[in-house]
């Protein structure tokens, strides 16, 4: 298993958040927009959507992420970041690319908000027809 020892960067995105993440060796610190995880994320399964790239690998103690996120949600963004780390783990190490993409973890979701129409309230609520 060779692993890379550079900062490997890469960028993860999900409706409108991005996130710039780096991965590098260390003793599994993970650091968003310079705060702790347990600070930036306070509700446990955003917390494990983040390290779910990292638990898959087993590199969750190996590894120490620093990732800058902006736009979105806190839902969004916790998806982004894990979008972000799966990319820069899969290219520390080719090894860790089959598990993965078996996981799901490797491929974008490309859902994101309709816009709203003229002449209606949303994207697709229409107005209340009135009959006379």
């Amino acid at each position: 298993m060779a692993i890379s020892t550079k900062n490997i960067p890469h960028t993860g995105r999900r409706k409108e958040a991005s996130a710039r993440v780096i991965v590098k060796p260390g003793k599994g610190n993970i650091t968003i927009n310079d705060r702790t995880l347990d600070d930036y994320f306070p509700r446990s399964d955003h917390r494990a959507e983040v390290l779910k790239s990292l638990e898959v690998t087993s590199m969750k103690d190996l590894t120490d992420v620093v990732a800058t996120v902006e736009g979105g949600g806190i839902t969004a963004q916790a998806q982004a970041i894990k979008l972000g780390i799966a990319r820069a783990l899969s290219t520390m190490n080719a090894d860790f690319k089959p598990n993965l993409k078996r996981e799901g973890l490797l491929s974008r979701d490309p859902r994101s908000v309709e816009r709203k129409k003229y002449g209606q309230p949303g994207a697709r609520k229409r107005f209340q027809h009135s009959k006379r």
